[in-house]
């Protein structure tokens, strides 16, 4: 018995170690049968999750310099912590929000085939690009959340796209993700078409908070795939520094900036 438990292990050990060989000589057959497509356009690309030049070139990618609070881009740099005049005349309930892009034909033509599509892998492809705006927090590490979808919305789109991205990004980052903690205890209209006040008013004590949420005292990354007026965030935001978060930053996909944001 126990040379054929010994046998057993080691033809796993071979097994294993094979593994990466056998994946490496199918990978160009593969890509033959099934090359890399551009996420956007579908045009045969290098690699995977990799955008092709004319959609690279119509992307408008956001980083720094920017609003520390809203992430609204500057024209040059206004110094460390400046906020725009919107955040400073009313700030939002979120403490900083982030976006990979602006909101344009690229940036929808992803969301919208994960949203509607069903192409769940462009969660992934999200997630590595979400990467290069979360903070090395150091020891105070936050927790991932994302904005959570109505549980009738749930049961008829079958997944939450947020919560997809949130958990690529946990593991790509190695911090806990929270499904759970965060609830959208009211089914809410579209938000589409409305105005930022009517927006606002929609969404208004449709959130909410797990019993034993955990919360309290914790940094909290605030998963979205689209970030338009910013009524479904801050209502979020608000629930979640009501529960004791200690601060809540807001990562997005896309955001509308000011021009685009009545689309």
């Amino acid at each position: 018995m126990a040379g054929l438990v010994h046998w057993a292990a080691s033809g796993d050990k071979q097994m294993m170690s094979v593994l990466p060989l056998l994946k490496a000589m199918a990978r160009p057959l593969v890509d033959y049968a099934l090359p890399p497509r551009c996420p956007s356009c579908g045009t045969i690309v290098q690699e995977d999750f990799a955008f092709c030049l004319n959609c690279w070139g119509g992307m408008e990618l956001l980083g720094e310099p920017c609003c520390a609070r809203c992430g609204l881009p500057f024209a040059y740099d206004m110094g460390q912590g400046a906020e725009c005049a919107k955040c400073l005349a009313d700030p939002p309930p979120f403490d900083s929000a982030r976006a990979v892009m602006a909101y344009g034909d690229v940036a929808r033509t992803v969301a919208l085939r994960l949203k509607y599509g069903r192409r769940i892998g462009l969660a992934r492809l999200i997630a590595r690009q979400m990467l290069r705006h979360v903070p090395d927090y150091g020891d105070d590490p936050p927790v991932i959340v994302p904005v959570p979808l109505h549980r009738w919305r749930l049961w008829g789109r079958g997944f939450n796209q947020s919560a997809l991205i949130a958990d690529h990004l946990g593991r790509l980052t190695g911090l806990p993700v929270e499904k759970h903690i965060l609830l959208r205890i009211r089914r809410t209209q579209p938000l589409r078409g409305m105005n930022p006040a009517a927006r606002a008013k929609t969404v208004r004590g449709a959130f909410a908070l797990a019993n034993g949420h955990g919360v309290k005292g914790r940094r909290v990354l605030l998963i979205d795939d689209v970030h338009t007026s910013g009524a479904t965030a801050g209502a979020c935001a608000q629930v979640l520094h009501r529960g004791g978060a200690s601060h809540v930053r807001l990562l997005c996909w896309a955001r509308a900036l000011p021009r685009d944001a009545a689309d």
